[in-house]
């Protein structure tokens, strides 16, 4: 979570604030249609005509460490069959990868050793098609995480990052884009922060890559809507190593985080599979 945008909406009045957040939603993110409840939680409707999908008479409901694709788990294909039909990821248990699409031919791994841990390792897979093995690229890489571990219920202020598994679909900075084929938010103006803590934060958002927790797919890294409200946090994103812990993203070495967003292409709907090395590895 970025504590710019604490900041920042620390300084809107009450009213603004009540006004900026809409009682429904519905927005067309890679072919699903989002609604937010009175309720808050947030509905996928799978079809393209607006009918509720074959697995339910009634729009279902989406957790936020759930990937939110038309063919995740529980969207009428059967979780183990597609992992079955799309192969798994070395390490990764049939839990996780029922929630990884078939389409996704890009994945990123982020792996603690165990809940409570703060540094991680961070694998990159892909895949030339849908029923090809998913191969490594690159070696593995060491990144932070939330300097309490990680949790299946992320709260906002927990310092605990989520695990699960997201989609990756915008990207930005304060600085240019340096090459990657994501959509890119250049806003120097809104990637500025001052350190929390004292933590030595001034470059850690040169870059970022905005992980799909409890926001919009597609949309930029700074748009505020968040579908599930805002007590389960927000603001999740990869972004620049700042020498500590995060208070729930994940966070690589500026070189190392510039060399996976060229890698990333919008076209192979890459995914991140992220949490303790137990959780990611679990089977049914």
């Amino acid at each position: 979570m970025a504590d710019h945008r604490r900041t920042q909406r620390a300084a809107r009045s009450s009213a603004q604030a009540v006004r900026s957040r809409p009682a429904v939603v519905i927005v067309a993110a890679i072919g699903t249609t989002l609604v937010v409840g009175a309720a808050g939680a947030l509905h996928l409707d799978d079809s393209a005509d607006g009918s509720t999908g074959p697995s339910s008479g009634s729009a279902r409901v989406v957790r936020p460490n759930w990937a939110a694709g038309p063919n995740a788990a529980g969207s009428g294909t059967g979780g183990a069959s597609v992992a079955g039909r799309a192969g798994a990821i070395p390490g990764i248990g049939s839990v996780m990868m029922a929630r990884v699409p078939r389409e996704a031919l890009q994945a990123i791994v982020v792996s603690g050793v165990d809940r409570d841990a703060n540094t991680n390792s961070v694998t990159l897979w892909q895949r030339a098609d849908v029923n090809a093995p998913w191969m490594s690229f690159g070696t593995p890489m060491t990144g932070r995480n939330g300097a309490e571990g990680w949790t299946e219920a992320h709260r906002e202020g927990d310092l605990r990052s989520p695990i699960g598994v997201f989609s990756l679909t915008a990207a930005g900075g304060r600085l240019p884009n340096p090459g990657s084929a994501m959509p890119y938010e250049y806003r120097p103006s809104f990637y500025q922060t001052a350190a929390p803590q004292g933590e030595p934060l001034a470059d850690a958002f040169n870059y970022v890559v905005a992980i799909d927790y409890n926001r919009l797919p597609g949309r930029a890294p700074s748009d505020p809507n968040r579908p599930l409200g805002g007590q389960v946090g927000g603001d999740i994103w990869l972004h620049v190593d700042h020498r500590s812990p995060t208070r729930g993203c994940v966070a690589l070495p500026q070189s190392t985080l510039v060399s996976v967003m060229r890698w990333l292409s919008p076209g192979a709907r890459p995914m991140i599979l992220m949490g303790d090395v137990a959780d990611l590895s679990a089977d049914v």
